[in-house]
């Protein structure tokens, strides 16, 4: 199973994020989507399970979002601040014991395990910060 991981799109979906995410079997992004016509967007490529970003004024999603694929449990938070999580993501770590944080924020990619848990920020899909190019991730299930 390919799940496809999007961070940081403020409203803007390049075409190469299509190209990137093609064949996803489910894409989770996480947070400062933009209008919700992103989701709509990325819906057309996979189901889209989505988090709540610090920019994201006018759209109603969740702050945390968790869900499994196969064997890989995945908590989804917005900002997790590292190395150590901010106190809301530390009590869902320890109380839903995922194998996969995705988070966002940063515009910066990460992919480090903590503890036995993988910490993956796929970076900016539309405005990278620093020397980073515009990003996604793939996870295989």
């Amino acid at each position: 199973m390919k799940i496809g991981i999007i961070s940081d799109t403020h409203g803007h979906v390049p075409n190469a994020v299509h190209d990137a995410l093609a064949g996803a079997d489910h894409i989770l992004h996480a947070g400062d989507v933009g209008p919700m016509e992103v989701i709509t967007e990325l819906e057309s490529i996979a189901p889209v399970s989505a988090v709540l970003g610090n920019t994201d004024y006018s759209i109603q999603l969740p702050q945390t979002h968790i869900q499994s694929f196969v064997s890989q449990k995945f908590l989804v938070h917005h900002i997790v601040d590292l190395p150590v999580p901010v106190q809301l993501v530390r009590v869902a770590i320890a109380d839903e014991q995922p194998n996969v944080v995705v988070f966002g924020h940063t515009h910066v990619p990460y992919n480090e395990h903590h503890d036995g848990v993988l910490f993956l920020n796929p970076g900016s899909a539309s405005s990278p910060r620093g020397d980073s190019a515009p990003s996604v991730a793939i996870v295989e299930c």
